[in-house]
């Protein structure tokens, strides 16, 4: 049954009840939103201990007309993804993601967002580890060099530093570590650690960007 016109969700009545669903649902995690990823952005990015996860927003307003693209993007950088899917769109989801993307339906129950785990993420299979790493600045990666024992590599750029980094540190080593370092992003600090870097390295400063509740990972 299609939605009526009072039941249909937009994008901005189902983030904030998403953010919080899923924090019930996985337990320690952490939001970022709006990550670049090649031809799309990521609606959401959730950080788990171990892995990185893309959540992509089908809402009653939106259509089907870019998801293969997206899906396409989001599955050479996370290691799980999801798609929360409304109503309009909760029978037919299933034939527009693959079959080791999650699915979460959400409607509206009492005036509220209610959200339903439909099928859970299968680890996915065509992730590109580079493309994971590079969701990493630069201090954070010469921080998982430090932790690896690795060379400074001063001077080199980041995507030389990445390559070594994925032929020196095993993966069961290497996810953990990334996620650690996304949970402890600082974004009071942060800025000022890369422009201190860029500095040294004679590269451009990078401008601050306005804060919000939930980070943008970029």
């Amino acid at each position: 049954m299609s939605a009526s016109s009072n039941d249909i969700l937009h994008d901005k009545d189902i983030r904030e009840p998403l953010f919080d669903f899923l924090e019930e649902y996985f337990g320690k995690i952490r939001i970022f939103e709006e990550k670049r990823m090649g031809g799309s952005r990521a609606d959401v990015v959730m950080v788990l201990p171990e892995s990185v996860v893309g959540v992509e927003i089908k809402s009653d307003a939106d259509t089907y007309a870019r998801l293969r693209t997206q899906v396409d993007d989001y599955d050479k950088y996370f290691d799980r993804n999801y798609v929360v899917a409304g109503t309009s769109h909760a029978q037919h989801i299933e034939e527009h993601v693959p079959g080791h993307w999650g699915i979460i339906t959400v409607e509206l129950e009492n005036g509220r967002p209610d959200f339903y785990m439909l099928r859970a993420a299968a680890d996915n299979p065509n992730m590109h580890r580079k493309q994971k790493l590079s969701l990493l600045w630069r201090p954070e990666l010469v921080h998982i060099q430090q932790l690896n024992a690795m060379p400074k590599y001063a001077g080199k750029s980041k995507e030389f530093v990445i390559e070594k980094i994925l032929l020196a540190v095993p993966e069961e080593t290497l996810a953990p570590q990334i996620c650690e370092e996304l949970f402890e992003r600082d974004y009071n600090t942060i800025l000022d650690t890369i422009n201190e870097y860029r500095q040294q390295h004679g590269q451009k400063k990078r401008r601050k960007r306005k804060r919000r509740k939930y980070k943008p990972i970029t």
